[in-house]
């Protein structure tokens, strides 16, 4: 499997409710709809990988609903190699519970459930790694061990040490952040953005509406978004780093794989669900050169 990409992090189910208001303590509110969605950063990366056309590898631990929610046979129908999956018996499922009321107002509950497990795993030896957000002692197990790594720490960069988060960094090859995100990279390690950039060969960051920027040692690209009706934001990050993973594993420039990430990211935050309308490769394409042009060749 000498071009697939295995992603390290959750497989979750999204429940997300409308809410009259976000209540608070010894408070209630009626719930007024919710809607149960496939989640999860790694998982929503292999799908969007895999729908695209390219060969994904999902290492997550997974509990007994992760069969038992039409998660497992839904994934293996996209054809993502879940062969490295720790299935924990006994174990509930990663969960996420986000309340969002008529304000745009949102409280969130997260649930790790079997991956919490992870950091008492040993991780398998893979080429082509993407560290979504997951447990850190194992992501940084996992980056010792592959060839190449594609780190992004998202939310959970708050649970990782100091002396984890140098590991990870050490052995990264790409480095996804947002602009919030790779502050904190730097404040943690005592480090600016210049030492960051000299250290890690491509590091990309996110800039919400004002696109992305991708940054290596010595250029700077800047990629704008694709605009399109916006109907939830969730899944846009994730489907930014399938896009731009899949084009970089083929061999596209890096401007190419920014815009390949920000057209699919597109896609993605025109469904609500972070896996509801994820495009195919020529979906992907049609949709790039309506915005950007003629998409690039790779036979020169």
């Amino acid at each position: 499997m000498s071009d697939s990409i295995s992603v390290v992090g959750h497989a979750a189910i999204d429940f997300l409710f409308d809410v009259e208001g976000i209540s608070g303590p010894n408070e209630s509110n009626p719930i007024v709809d919710y809607q149960r969605f496939y989640g999860g950063g790694a998982a929503n990366i292999v799908a969007a990988i895999s729908i695209l056309g390219g060969r994904s590898q999902l290492i997550s631990a997974v509990g007994d609903d992760f069969s038992t929610s039409g998660y497992e046979s839904y994934l293996e129908s996209l054809g993502v190699d879940l062969s490295l999956l720790f299935r924990l018996k006994g174990e509930k499922g990663t969960a996420a519970y986000v309340f969002t009321d008529p304000f745009h107002n949102q409280s969130t509950y997260f649930y790790w459930g079997a991956s919490a497990k992870l950091k008492e795993l040993e991780p398998p030896e893979v080429d082509f790694v993407h560290l979504a957000t997951s447990e850190s002692n194992f992501n940084a197990k996992i980056a010792k061990k592959a060839k190449f790594v594609s780190f992004d720490p998202g939310q959970d960069l708050v649970t990782y040490t100091r002396e984890n988060l140098e590991i990870v960094l050490e052995n990264t090859d790409i480095l996804f952040t947002n602009k919030y995100e790779i502050k904190r990279v730097c404040e943690m390690t005592e480090s600016t953005f210049e030492d960051i950039r000299a250290q890690i060969d491509v590091v990309v960051v996110t800039y919400d509406a004002d696109g992305s920027k991708i940054f290596t040692a010595d250029a700077e690209h800047e990629i704008p978004i694709v605009p399109v009706n916006a109907l939830d934001p969730t899944g846009a990050g994730d489907a930014y780093r399938a896009g731009f993973l899949v084009s970089y594993r083929r061999g596209y420039p890096l401007d190419s794989c920014g815009r390949v990430g920000a057209t699919v990211a597109s896609f993605a935050v025109g469904s609500v669900g972070c896996q509801t309308d994820l495009p195919t490769w020529d979906d992907m394409v049609v949709r790039y050169e309506s915005h950007f042009g003629a998409f690039p060749s790779l036979d020169g």
